[in-house]
């Protein structure tokens, strides 16, 4: 090893760490959300999590995710969740759409699940439970202001999708077989009318 710091002709290539993750990929998440002091009491939106921007006027959480398995553990990302945009509800809506479907994916509810248990689960008394929320995310790929790539999350992955058992780490809803506690312990109780629900085109074959 050379003795002069200056002489960088023995120093480590530069790793190229910051690719975006590639598009697709399906990872578990941690989302933390970054308060930007914003509350309307009306809306029941307090604690200061939300975030106004000054440009548009849009009301948002300004999320974090933490990759917290796989290839790209511990990779963050970035994106916003929509709360309220003077141009339409469709800002909003959206946000709401996002919000259920992380719900479900952290609490184990199949989103065609419209039991009691499912619809509990799907209630909060706040934004304070979901900063920490952990569910399955996939991953999208934008342009920046900057016109670079970059990572973002819209999309929470749900207990309808095949490959959800395995990469969340509970077990399959499967009937029968020596396993009968085993989903009560991975996922509170939502899970109890799982079968009465009628078929959706699609199901994976664990969730008949």
């Amino acid at each position: 090893m050379s003795s002069n710091y200056f002489d960088f002709q023995d120093a480590d290539p530069q790793q190229s760490g910051f690719d975006p993750i590639p598009k697709g990929v399906i990872a578990p998440m941690r989302m933390i959300l970054k308060p930007g002091g914003y509350d309307d009491p009306s809306q029941g939106w307090t604690g200061g999590y939300a975030t106004q921007s000054f440009d548009t006027g849009a009301i948002y959480l300004s999320a974090e995710f933490v990759v917290t398995g796989g290839d790209y553990a511990k990779r963050k990302l970035w994106s916003n969740i929509g709360l309220y945009s003077p141009k339409g509800p469709t800002w909003g809506q959206m946000g709401r759409s996002f919000i259920r479907a992380a719900l479900n994916s952290a609490r184990n509810v199949h989103p065609q699940d419209n039991s009691p248990q499912a619809a509990a689960a799907r209630r909060i008394q706040g934004f304070h439970e979901l900063d920490g929320l952990e569910f399955l995310a996939r991953v999208d790929i934008e342009k920046d202001g900057k016109g670079q790539d970059r990572n973002v999350v819209k999309v929470a992955v749900e207990p309808d999708h095949p490959d959800y058992a395995k990469l969340m780490g509970v077990p399959p809803k499967a009937s029968g077989g020596g396993t009968s506690g085993a989903p009560a312990q991975a996922a509170p109780a939502y899970q109890a009318s799982a079968p009465q629900r009628a078929p959706v085109t699609g199901k994976p074959s664990w969730a008949q």
